[in-house]
């Protein structure tokens, strides 16, 4: 009997183990698929270099700026101009 005891608090030891490393996997995972910094989630930035189809490249200070939620596109505000395209023909800095 205290042999059967022991086999089954070893066992439960070995579940939560278990448990606790699927956990810090899954959470793991989820921070890899995750393109904010984990503390810090507030973006300012002050400087833009987008990219237009025509292959002109416009450069500025960002007045303001805006990414849209389930979407790729950027709005971007430079020298009172709005432009509006894919996030992967700007890149924003904040200098």
């Amino acid at each position: 009997m205290e042999e059967m005891k022991r086999r089954l608090i070893h066992n439960v030891k070995d579940y939560k183990r278990l448990i606790c490393i699927a956990l810090c996997a899954v959470m793991a995972l989820m921070l890899i698929g995750c393109n904010k910094q984990i503390i810090y989630l507030d973006y300012k930035f002050n400087y833009a270099v987008i990219f237009l189809p025509n292959g002109e490249k416009i450069e500025g200070k960002v007045s303001s700026w805006n990414d849209y939620e389930n979407s790729d596109m950027v709005q971007v505000k430079i020298d009172g101009v709005t432009y509006l395209t894919h996030s992967a023909n700007v890149i924003l800095e904040a200098r």
